[in-house]
């Protein structure tokens, strides 16, 4: 068997639609679709349910938890490319890190949680990277440095 002939066979496996199975939506017995987000030091638990587009985040409303408009748009992000803003109801319980972290926690673990509700919107969201943990953490304090590459001040006499 040559080489081309495989790659044939292997091309039409990869093209045949069916081939792949359609993925279960993963829901609980109130209807919530579950996720866990992160980003830095910052973990968010997300669930949503079909609703009027409620956002609550540590048993607050988005606008008093997030005051800056960047963080709220941060956190739309993925209802706005999945065209699902407005028609579920976000509850989230978040910590660790500071509010930008836990604003990316939050899209990540929203991200997530909408493509555990509709399996067929993790096309729509894994081309923008909504999918994707942010590997980005603060890199650890080494020994006879201030910081983690910042030495101290020299003095020659």
């Amino acid at each position: 068997m040559s080489e081309s002939q495989g790659f044939e066979a292997l091309q039409s496996l990869s093209s045949n639609p069916e081939a792949a199975p359609a993925r279960e939506p993963i829901r609980d017995q109130f209807g919530r679709s579950y996720a866990t987000g992160k980003r830095k030091n910052a973990i968010a638990r997300v669930w949503i349910k079909p609703g009027k587009g409620k956002i609550t985040i540590n048993g607050r409303d988005q606008e008093v938890y997030f005051a800056r408009p960047v963080l709220r748009m941060m956190i739309a992000q993925p209802l706005e490319i999945a065209d699902r803003l407005g028609q579920f109801d976000v509850e989230v319980t978040v910590k660790g890190s500071g509010l930008s972290g836990q604003a990316g926690a939050v899209r990540h673990g929203l991200a997530k949680a909408l493509t555990y509700y509709e399996p067929e919107l993790r096309a729509v969201l894994k081309p923008h990277g909504f999918l994707t943990r942010d590997p980005r953490v603060v890199e650890r304090k080494k020994y006879g440095r201030a910081k983690a590459r910042r030495s101290f001040q020299f003095s020659k006499r």
